[in-house]
């Protein structure tokens, strides 16, 4: 996030989108309720579904799936168009404007709408709104990035925070909010496979020489790993061997089950370090067992940047042991000692190899988080980026057309699919679908479909029915909501046996290798 979740509620308008807030994010959303029942925010929700939060929404906009960069080009249309941009910040903080005034051109809101279904009325007064508010926030999760155009819709978001000048101030901000915990402290420590901590590439030869004499080896590859969702497919054909894999549960949560599964079962070897035995560890060559967050000592970054203290609660399992040790103890085996006595060890040195982390220590956050960047130990940290200038000077404007998604509805499968969350269970279950409470409340999964569209199919509440992709097929209880659009159902992803991703599309972003997970053509059909 750019900015705090607290100073959600001092933004005047809150712009939501791809975030079924509620159920997703029920804290956070708890900030955004406030500000727009007793703080006067103007809530502005763009989903597809009517979702909980839409009861506290001055204006509701339902866009097709995958739409995205369409309805957003639309409002800077609308915003150019009228001159509601704030041209200052336009000519003084960025870059691009001309060239993207001439990509929006011919987005006007009856173009607009003929795409994204929005009526061309409520894409002018959703502009006006945003557009005229003194400070105006965005919030965006996975119905954002999980397209083959994520990487779009997250620079249109950011075009249209620029254009009205609303980075930079409390209530503004363009703000992702993450899917897990601590998504954006792995993303901060290099867990990913371009960069080193604090995302320094690992492509550049200063990075490497860094990293290197902090380690103590030479030699270090100056060449970007894979993504997760290009390991799949080199698993299955051969290409990659082994898979080592940390916390993760991909036999419920990758995209086209099917083919993963298969690809799994061609490894030489599979390592899974996890609390439970979850659906991939059943199938694992070798099963490491990990403590869980109160078992240990450590930090975790939460999605608005401010790093926090955890301590160990309670004593694990006996054999399970902490992440950390776990590794080192396989790298001793491998030739290269680790040795740190406790997690602050590691913090240290994780300070002195992370610049945006250099000034933070046990010590300073003892009590209270600090965000990061905090670079030096007198830093107060930053909640808010942007305030003066951006990292690379002039924020860049990028001109965007809209592609459409993947996979197309047509008479054989002739229904979208939309995958997510609901409020009682959590990801692919591990944790969540193990507790009776829970379980209580949501115990099975389900497909909710419009009445309308349920009426069209000869289906009604209740039923057993088939759904089927061009990839495989579950079996779910069906759900008629006033929250479904027609055309369109949606299944929540958390139940391995019935499993969403079986039908879910593995087509990727080209920039950040994520799936189209809310995008697909599905069928329905009775159950026998």
């Amino acid at each position: 996030m750019t900015n705090t979740i607290a100073d959600v509620e001092q933004a005047d308008v809150i712009l939501i989108t791809g975030s079924n807030t509620t159920e997703n994010h029920p804290v956070i959303s708890a900030f955004v309720k406030r500000a727009a029942a007793f703080k006067g925010a103007k809530l502005l929700l763009v989903d597809p579904r009517r979702i909980k939060i839409a009861e506290f929404a001055d204006k509701w906009l339902r866009p097709n799936l995958g739409t995205d960069v369409a309805w957003i080009n639309g409002l800077i249309h609308v915003i150019i168009k009228e001159d509601l941009y704030d041209r200052e910040f336009v000519e003084n903080r960025t870059q691009g404007f001309e060239a993207l005034k001439e990509a929006v051109a011919k987005f006007t809101p009856e173009y607009v709408s003929e795409i994204t279904g929005i009526p061309p009325g409520q894409i002018i007064d959703a502009a006006r709104l945003y557009a005229g508010a003194e400070n105006a926030a965005i919030l965006y999760c996975m119905g954002i990035t999980q397209h083959i155009s994520g990487t779009d819709n997250v620079k249109s978001l950011a075009n249209l925070a620029m254009i009205t000048g609303n980075l930079g101030r409390p209530g503004t901000g363009v703000n992702p909010l993450r899917g897990q915990n601590n998504v954006q402290g792995a993303c901060d420590m290099g867990g990913l496979p371009n960069v080193f901590s604090a995302y320094q590439p690992v492509t550049v030869a200063d990075n490497v020489s860094k990293m290197e004499k902090a380690w103590g080896v030479s030699g270090m590859s100056d060449k970007a790993g894979l993504p997760v969702t290009e390991m799949i497919p080199k698993a299955h054909s051969g290409e990659l061997k082994t898979l080592y894999i940390i916390g993760e549960n991909p036999l419920v949560s990758d995209p086209d089950l099917n083919h993963a599964e298969a690809s799994l079962d061609h490894l030489d070897l599979m390592v899974v370090q996890d609390i439970f035995m979850t659906e991939t560890a059943q199938k694992a060559h070798v099963v490491l067992p990990a403590t869980c967050f109160a078992e240990k000592d450590g930090t975790f970054s939460n999605t608005e940047r401010r790093v926090q203290r955890v301590r160990k609660a309670v004593d694990p399992p006996e054999g399970a042991r902490e992440d950390w040790w776990i590794i080192t103890a396989i790298s001793k085996r491998m030739g290269y000692a680790m040795d740190y006595e406790n997690a602050g060890e590691i913090f240290d040195e994780i300070a002195s190899v992370t610049p945006s982390y250099a000034g933070l220590s046990y010590a300073r956050i003892e009590h209270e988080g600090i965000h990061w960047p905090c670079p030096s130990p007198d830093h107060p940290g930053t909640p808010i980026l942007h305030t003066q200038s951006f990292p690379i000077g002039k924020g860049v404007l990028h001109a965007i057309d809209y592609i459409p998604p993947a996979e197309q509805v047509d008479e054989e499968y002739p229904l979208y699919l939309t995958t997510g969350r609901v409020l009682y269970q959590y990801h692919t279950g591990s944790m969540t679908r193990k507790t009776e409470g829970l379980n209580e409340r949501a115990p099975e999964s389900f497909v909710e479909i419009s009445p309308a569209d349920a009426e069209k199919y000869g289906l009604e509440d209740g039923d057993k029915i088939r759904i089927a992709s061009r990839r495989g097929e579950i079996v779910a209880k069906m759900t008629v909501s006033p929250k479904a659009v027609d055309g369109t159902v949606f299944i929540p992803f958390h139940y391995a046996e019935a499993a969403a991703n079986r039908l879910t599309n593995s087509a990727l972003d080209p920039v950040s290798k994520i799936p189209e997970y809310k995008v697909c053509a599905v069928r329905l059909s009775r159950a026998a």
